[in-house]
């Protein structure tokens, strides 16, 4: 007998919207728990690189956010199965319940006493870019049914659920087989202890339930329904470490026993070092000028950040004379010629990595060739793999992919050497591009101080007017 329950893995974020399902994948192809990795496999995808190839759909498709993917686990009754047929009969069911749209990693664990399979899959196809859709009642039709068949055919005991709407005599007994607790109790226990484990407080031990697809249920005694099961469960049923004060007495014990341990480990320690005294950088005239006008206009003082809406306008004026100020400094600007001479070497250096840029982008052309038929084989690249897995379905991808390889192999050259070529291109322009708006950015500083200065120059030109007029 094997019962299933499928859950869903929730986007985590912005940070990081996949890490429920690296973590899941992580989990199931745990070494010690698969003898080795030995009872691990992959469809449509490399175990190695799943969760990689499952991001790179999503961004394929542009579909990163939602739901991450769907984790199926199968357990089977205790001494009826071993593991390596548990695990041949799991391929069975991922091949047939994914078919050829779905990325997968399966695993079967058999360090508990009831052997179990997991199943992590993509929520996108790598095929169309559609999103899997779990109904209610996909279990019922068609996750457990796939999996009685094929317990039938390696002769095992099934769970009856194909007369459950006419209400005949076997539907009570499947009932108490689907809902009893010797079926899902040991499932459950396994997923409290997970939560708990990870929790550092009562409330994030439910919320670790409910990302595990737990329906909680809180009144006098708190209860959980994982999908699959009709009907909640109170947590004090399961034994007397799994009511709410035995949990939260846990939760406090594990979290005083790890932070006992961090504060042992990672005592702080205090450092001292003495360093030699730095000396004040002296300034030239038309840096101290630039500095007076700074301090003149008040803005070295700090304002209070909930004011700072009213200083807007010489905030602007501030960083403008920060930046003029810092670019004087890093050229070691003392005058008007040395700013004339600096502005021609700003424009040959400009003009020598636009240069460099349309060189590298002549030399990207002439590999042309090599990116048309590379970009042809990324389009098979899926299918290779699956093929490369053992899946025949992909025979005619596979001819086309040996076909575009033969071609690069006349001119020396592979899929993963072009890569790296337009790779090297792209970072090579991208390096010129960064130089020559770096150069033109310091270019617009420079003509706003000679501009400055040349206004300057005219204000004091008419104040010795005025002041030898009244002479």
């Amino acid at each position: 007998m094997a019962t299933s329950k499928i859950l869903h893995m929730k986007d985590s974020g912005k940070s990081f919207h996949g890490r429920h399902l690296k973590e899941s994948i992580k989990y199931i192809t745990a070494p010690e728990k698969t003898q080795g990795q030995r009872l691990v496999n992959g469809w449509n995808c490399s175990p190695d690189c799943a969760f990689a190839q499952m991001m790179d759909t999503k961004g394929k498709f542009q579909k990163i956010t939602g739901r991450q993917g769907y984790h199926i686990i199968i357990s089977f009754a205790e001494n009826e199965i071993d593991a390596d047929t548990a695990f041949e009969l799991t391929g069975k069911f991922v091949r047939e319940y994914l078919g050829h749209e779905y990325e997968a990693v399966y695993a079967v664990h058999d360090n508990t006493e009831h052997i179990h399979a997991h199943i992590v899959f993509n929520s996108i196809s790598f095929l169309t870019g559609n999103k899997y859709r779990y109904q209610k009642g996909d279990w019922a039709k068609f996750i457990q049914p796939i999996t009685n068949r094929l317990c039938q055919e390696y002769g095992l005991s099934t769970i009856e659920i194909e007369n459950e709407k006419a209400g005949n005599e076997y539907y009570k007994e499947w009932n108490v087989y689907r809902d009893g607790p010797f079926v899902w109790a040991d499932m459950i226990k396994k997923d409290i202890d997970a939560a708990i484990a990870k929790a550092d407080s009562y409330e994030y031990f439910l919320a670790s339930l409910q990302y595990l697809g737990y329906e909680v249920k809180q009144g006098k005694y708190v209860a959980v329904k994982p999908p699959g099961l009709k009907r909640f469960k109170r947590l004090k049923t399961l034994g007397d470490q799994y009511a709410e004060e035995a949990i939260r007495r846990r939760i406090f014990m594990e979290t005083e026993e790890t932070l006992h341990e961090e504060s042992v480990e990672d005592a702080i320690k205090i450092v001292s070092q003495k360093l030699p005294k730095a000396k004040r950088a002296k300034l030239t005239p038309m840096q101290k000028n630039y500095y007076a006008r700074l301090y003149r206009l008040g803005l070295l003082k700090r304002r209070p950040y909930s004011q700072v809406w009213k200083y807007r306008d010489e905030i602007r004026r501030m960083e403008k004379l920060q930046e003029e100020y810092l670019f004087l400094i890093k050229h070691d600007i003392a005058s008007i010629a040395e700013l004339e001479e600096l502005k021609e070497t700003l424009r040959q250096d400009k003009k020598a990595y636009a240069a460099q840029k349309t060189r590298i982008f002549r030399e990207k052309k002439k590999s042309e060739n090599l990116f048309v038929i590379a970009d042809e084989m990324k389009d098979y690249l899926e299918a290779e793999r699956a093929f490369q897995m053992g899946d025949e379905t992909f025979l005619e991808e596979h001819e086309k992919w040996k076909e575009l390889e033969l071609c690069l192999e006349e001119k020396h050259q592979s899929y993963e050497t072009v890569q790296m070529l337009r790779d090297y291109y792209k970072k090579e322009m991208d390096a010129c591009a960064e130089k020559v708006r770096a150069l033109a950015k310091e270019e617009r500083i420079l003509n706003r101080i000679t501009e400055e200065d040349s206004s300057n120059r005219v204000i004091e030109k008419e104040k010795t007017q005025k002041q030898t007029r009244k002479r």
